[in-house]
Formats: structure tokens, C-alpha cells, sequence
């Protein structure tokens, strides 16, 4: 794969609770996989762009699942790592009452956390055109994020433009330990993808605009501020272009910042303005939310104008 977007992470499979109330015996139950960068390659092919997806996943029926959901996506798996000694994780995804879907993980021990920089591919990196990382795969294990830093080393020589979407989970390290190591990544990021309170761990609170200003005084060249329902913004040669969310019936608001970044990312591939990516990712952000799961909503190209009718090409 040449030329298209590389990222590498964490694949969970998924149990899904499809209706309301506390787990229980008999309860409706899916079966599924999501990852934050998975979500992003499967989005960015979707779009028409190659993609490549680096991860460790278990040879079992999740890992399996995995990869061959991702291949039928047109992802690139050809680097990833099969452990023969790990399972693969798992999330149990309760929806406890009609508003509020409460996690549990089960990564720690487990394949994902195997990743390391020996599964990183010089050539597969150098010659992508945008590597995607996030604040996750470096809060797995120690050699996750020397894989991490690999990759980056790697971009960096080569040229490729290296996107980093923030994305802290408490659950994986506390605060003060996640700014230490963001920060790095940050300052050799070209664009960086926050929500406020993300923001809030790098640099001083404020308004987005003052916070993007912030953040890109550390090193990118493109912020990007996710807003939630208020939209985004953005902050490119001391410009901000701001982009109101796209309305739509939520059903599901997990994984809406994977693909907002699959489509800015895939705006970036296809050449376009700041504001083409924006819109790009405000799209797929609303069609990500509008079905369950974290990727299946995810539009394909000649599907963009189905929400609001406009045309969002070049």
C-alpha cells in the first residue's frame, strides 16, 4: 500500500447489549469488534483512499473476526501480529438505560498490549502519505508505545504528515502521566485532534479558539477542536475555520470522534481545503452516530450528500 493513510492500535471485540436495563440472563446481546484506529482506516477506505491498520490480535474468534472484517473493508492487514499465547480483548458494552451506555474493558494482559516496534514496517510507514496515531496505543504497554515512537521516527524522516487524535482514557493512566507523553507526541504531530477537556491536559483552559492557539504553539500546523453537538473548529496558518455539526437522530454516539476524524483525514488525502476536510468530518461524524456500533454507519463516498443534500466535493 502506498500513498494512503497508516495507523496502528488496539481491536476489541465487542458484546453489545441491543436494548435497554441492567445485563441479565437472556438479555439481547451483538456481537462486534471496534478500535479507535481501526475505525479510522475502515472510515478513511470507505472514502476511497488505501488504508493500512497495525495491531496484535489474539488467534482466536475475535482476532479472526477482526482482521477478516478488515480486509473485507479494504484495510491493509498485512502487519499486523497474530499471538499465539494472548487473546484478544474484549469490551462488555451495557446500554443501562436509553441515554447512558456504560464499558468495561478487558485489554490489560492481552494481545493488543503485545504491539511493539518490531511489528513496524520502515517501508510501509515511509511510504504512506499520513500516519494516524492516538493517545490510546501508547497507554497499553510500554512496548506499544515504543512502537509508537518507531513509527514516528520513521514519518518524520520520510516526510509523511503524522495526525494525532489526543483521545485520553482514564482508564489506561492518570493525568500528569499521559500530558508527559503526549506532549512529545504532540510537538511532532502536523495535525492534532483534541476535545476540550483533552486539550485541558496539555494546555492551559480557555476558550477552543484560545486552546487550539495553545496547542499549535507547541508544533503542528493544523489543530483541531471536536465540539460535540457545537461542531468543530480548526486553527491552520493562524486562521480559524469553524464548521457547525450536521443534524441528525442520534442512535449511538460511540465512535462519532473516530470517524470525524476518518473523514478530515480522508479531506486531507483527497488534496481539499481545511474546510472541505471539516465538513468531511462533520459528515461522517453524523452518519457514524445515526446506526449502532462504532463503524458500520460510516458513509461511502457517493453516500455524502444523503444527510443534507450538499455537495461536500472539491
Amino acid at each position: 500500500m502506498n500513498g494512503g493513510l497508516v495507523t496502528l492500535g488496539e481491536a476489541l471485540g465487542v458484546v453489545a447489549a441491543t436494548e435497554p436495563g441492567p445485563l441479565a440472563p437472556g438479555a439481547a446481546l451483538r456481537m462486534d469488534f471496534a478500535g479507535a484506529e481501526a475505525t479510522v482506516a475502515i472510515g478513511v477506505s470507505r472514502l476511497g483512499h488505501p488504508s493500512a491498520w497495525v495491531g496484535s490480535v489474539g488467534s482466536d474468534a475475535i482476532g479472526t473476526m477482526v482482521l477478516d472484517r478488515l480486509r473485507a473493508e479494504r484495510v491493509d492487514v498485512a502487519h499486523c501480529r497474530i499471538d499465539p499465547d494472548l487473546p484478544s480483548g474484549l469490551m462488555l458494552r451495557e446500554r443501562r438505560t436509553a441515554d447512558h451506555i456504560r464499558v468495561t474493558y478487558y485489554r490489560k494482559g492481552f494481545a493488543g498490549a503485545r504491539l511493539s516496534a518490531a511489528d513496524i514496517d520502515t517501508t510501509q510507514i515511509s511510504t504512506a502519505r499520513v500516519l494516524h496515531l492516538t493517545g490510546i496505543t501508547p497507554a497499553l504497554s510500554t512496548s506499544a508505545c515504543e512502537a509508537v515512537h518507531s513509527a514516528v521516527d520513521i514519518a518524520v524522516d520520510a516526510g509523511v504528515t503524522i495526525s494525532l487524535d489526543i483521545n485520553y482514557r482514564r482508564a489506561l493512566w492518570s493525568e500528569s502521566d499521559a500530558a508527559v507523553e503526549l506532549s512529545k507526541l504532540v510537538s511532532r504531530a502536523d495535525i492534532v485532534f483534541a476535545g476540550i477537556d483533552e486539550a485541558a491536559l496539555l494546555v492551559p483552559a480557555a476558550s477552543p479558539a484560545g486552546m487550539a492557539e495553545s496547542l499549535a504553539a507547541l508544533g503542528p500546523s493544523q489543530i483541531v477542536v471536536k465540539l460535540g453537538s457545537e461542531g468543530s473548529l480548526a486553527l491552520y496558518n493562524g486562521e480559524l475555520i469553524r464548521q457547525p455539526a450536521v443534524p441528525v437522530t442520534s442512535v449511538d454516539p460511540v465512535g462519532a470522534g473516530d470517524a470525524f476524524v476518518a473523514g478530515y483525514l480522508a479531506g486531507v488525502l483527497d488534496d481539499g481545503s481545511i474546510s472541505h476536510s471539516l465538513h468531511l468530518a462533520a459528515t461522517c461524524g453524523a452518519f457514524a452516530v445515526s446506526v449502532p456500533g462504532d463503524w458500520q454507519g460510516l458513509p461511502s463516498r457517493h453516500e455524502l450528500g444523503l444527510l443534507t443534500g450538499a455537495d461536500i466535493n472539491r
